[in-house]
């Protein structure tokens, strides 16, 4: 089984926040897309015939394509690919793109998940954020998606904004509860270098909040949302009935996937490749049939580097005997060494063979797995 991601480098506007590829002149978005259909085509044999289990079109904003362009890729996908085994299809939208023609189209098509970025129901979050939607777009948006038959639909929430508050968080969390979906994901804010944001931060024309409180809101994320029936299966992912994004899930247990469309990422056992973050670069190599990408055979110690970093931050955890398996004894007792303190400290839990986070652990989980890193 595998996975293919196709990423659609376009937005309305610049999110203040976001430093993925993406470009708002949207002029370009037919060529574009074209050359994604081109690069699925191109690639088709990579997969070596294995059966595709999920596709995810993600961005940028992929609600932006037009029925004509969402024609196409479906075409270029279901033509060189086996779907028999489709279990997941899904796209990310913008509360404001989702009209009636969009959500008629949806009704129709395979795609059967939606992944919605709301980020905030509060204006003044919205605002700062440079969102195209309104708070009551958010919530109509998840009703409309519901009254046409779209049961999997998950929700994109941001923790750590400037201003605020824990109550204010709450408020977040509990009307997003009360729309009855099955998936949550929420993510603290990052300030990224070369945003708005960035840029805002470094001027002092931006305070974030101190690390205390944006611990406290990742506690009420995590109690609410236990409350309430989801799963906490992933450090930033709750599901409802296991509805799991299968997906995602596939990154973090190593399943290959293809990606494609500028910057988008690909992996195979072994194996990591991108394309390049340049939309016209990337048109002009597709028009001459060449495919715009760099290749990195990924050494043991990276390897076992990013089984760490994923497997720690599911339910999941690592499994030591897996790591002996693929890497050697001498890696599971560098582990038990290098985790050792989080072990003490109760951060950290090791049960029959396999080390979990604990709750107290999870809001530190990147720091955790990198504390365990072995360096080439």
């Amino acid at each position: 089984m595998a996975g293919i991601y196709i990423h659609i480098p376009f937005c309305k506007q610049a999110c203040y926040y976001c430093n993925f590829h993406f470009s708002t002149l949207l002029i370009y978005k037919e060529s574009v897309v074209k050359a994604i259909a081109k690069e699925l085509f191109l690639r088709k044999d990579e997969l070596k015939g294995q059966k595709i289990e999920t596709v995810y079109w993600g961005g940028g904003t992929p609600s932006l394509l037009s029925d004509k362009e969402m024609d196409l890729l479906m075409a270029a996908i279901y033509d060189n690919y086996n779907l028999s085994e489709l279990k997941e299809f899904t796209i990310e939208a913008n509360p404001d793109d989702l009209n009636n023609d969009f959500l008629n189209y949806l009704k129709h098509a395979p795609i059967n998940r939606l992944s919605m970025g709301i980020q905030s129901f509060e204006e003044a979050h919205l605002k700062l954020m440079n969102r195209a939607h309104t708070a009551e777009e958010a919530i109509k948006c998840v009703k409309k998606a519901q009254d046409i038959g779209i049961e999997k639909i998950s929700i994109d929430l941001i923790y750590g904004i400037p201003g605020m508050d824990l109550t204010t968080w709450e408020n977040n969390l509990q009307k997003a509860i009360l729309l009855d979906i099955t998936h949550i994901s929420s993510y603290c804010l990052t300030i990224e270098p070369k945003t708005v944001f960035g840029n805002r931060t470094e001027k002092k024309q931006l305070i974030m909040p101190e690390e205390g409180e944006t611990s406290e809101q990742f506690d009420a994320l995590i109690y609410r949302t236990e409350a309430a029936g989801f799963e906490h299966y992933e450090v930033s992912n709750f599901a409802k009935n296991k509805e799991y994004a299968i997906h995602n899930t596939n990154y973090w247990n190593g399943v290959p996937y293809l990606g494609i469309g500028p910057a988008a990422h690909s992996y195979f056992p072994g194996i990591r490749m991108w394309n390049i973050a340049n939309n016209q670069q990337y048109v002009k190599a597709l028009d001459q049939n060449e495919l715009p990408l760099e290749k990195e055979i990924l050494s043991t110690n990276n390897q076992f580097n990013e089984y760490l970093m994923t497997g720690l931050r599911t339910q999941w955890g690592i499994d030591l005997q897996v790591i002996e398996a693929k890497f050697g004894l001498a890696f599971v007792d560098s582990v038990m060494s290098n985790l050792s303190p989080y072990l003490k400290n109760e951060q950290a839990i090791h049960n029959n063979n396999i080390i979990t986070l604990s709750k107290k652990g999870k809001f530190f989980a990147d720091g955790i797995a990198s504390a365990a890193f072995i360096v080439d």
